[in-house]
């Protein structure tokens, strides 16, 4: 269920502190669209540092901050998209988290920034 799909993305993320395991574990659970933004991220990471990395190690746990801690999840399901409402216990602790049907489940549709046109030198070479 979409609900499900938030639930365990949370609880997943509560894990990531660094195994590469937990990483993926989150990741898997994203939408197409959030694992191809984080991918971008890590190919420009990459190229920047010359250092590969893994889409799913752009999740950074020290960016993951529960606002409130989740009580009750409900959806609101339309075709092969769904708004999950998360409420906390305390008046005005709610999210509406964004999923999408895809790949015969339900995945977290993150809203992730469009990353910025890479910024070039006058007279260097463009990036590939």
């Amino acid at each position: 269920t979409p609900e499900g799909a938030v639930r365990e993305l949370v609880e997943r993320m509560r894990f990531v502190q660094g195994d590469p395991r937990d990483a993926r574990a989150a990741f898997d659970l994203l939408s197409k669209r959030a694992r191809a933004n984080l991918a971008a991220r890590a190919t420009r990471y990459g190229d920047a540092s010359g250092k590969p990395i893994a889409p799913e190690a752009m999740i950074a746990p020290s960016r993951f901050t529960l606002r409130f801690e989740p009580q009750r999840y409900s959806a609101q399901i339309a075709g092969a998209y769904a708004l999950v409402d998360v409420i906390g216990l305390h008046p005005g602790e709610q999210a509406k988290i964004p999923c999408v049907f895809e790949e015969r489940g339900w995945r977290v549709d993150l809203a992730l920034p469009a990353l910025p046109p890479v910024q070039v030198r006058p007279g260097a070479s463009p990036p590939r």
